[in-house]
């Protein structure tokens, strides 16, 4: 393998972050595509919901730091599954509430428990110490600065 310089990419750390998370997404990402046919942002946007309760769309894009447009496609998918619901905000018709229906409540139940033991057996590899520093590490790595 040839090395040209002092930078290698293996150790470059946004380089090795992307790595972990897709690994670790992919993995993750077929109990819910085989279960209920989503993709990542549409399960984002369902745990959105299931977590915090009736959000609009701009909402979410801020929480999740998610582009409105695919924000926007996956409300349109969750929609036409039956797993959300929109209604107009009375006061401002150009925004709408977005909420789960009584299938994406049951959906984001399910995948929430399969989320739970997905991340028990990411962890399971690291000492409690190492799953502390770990978790301060990506926390501050997350801070917008």
């Amino acid at each position: 393998m040839i090395q040209n310089g002092p930078f290698q990419l293996d150790e470059f750390i946004p380089y090795m972050l992307n790595r972990a998370a897709e690994t670790t997404s992919l993995d993750f990402q077929k109990i819910y595509k085989d279960s209920y046919g989503m993709l990542r942002t549409e399960w984002r946007v369902l745990f959105h919901l299931g977590r915090y309760g009736d959000l609009t769309a701009k909402q979410i894009c801020s929480m999740s730091d998610i582009h409105k447009t695919k924000v926007s496609r996956a409300v349109s998918k969750l929609e036409r599954q039956r797993f959300l619901q929109r209604t107009e905000v009375p006061t401002d018709r150009r925004h709408e509430v977005l909420s789960l229906t009584k299938q994406g409540r049951s959906a984001f139940d399910h995948l929430q428990s399969e989320a739970l033991k997905y991340n028990t057996t990411l962890l399971e590899r690291f000492t409690e110490d190492e799953q502390v520093i770990l978790r301060r590490c990506l926390t501050e790595l997350s801070k917008n600065k």
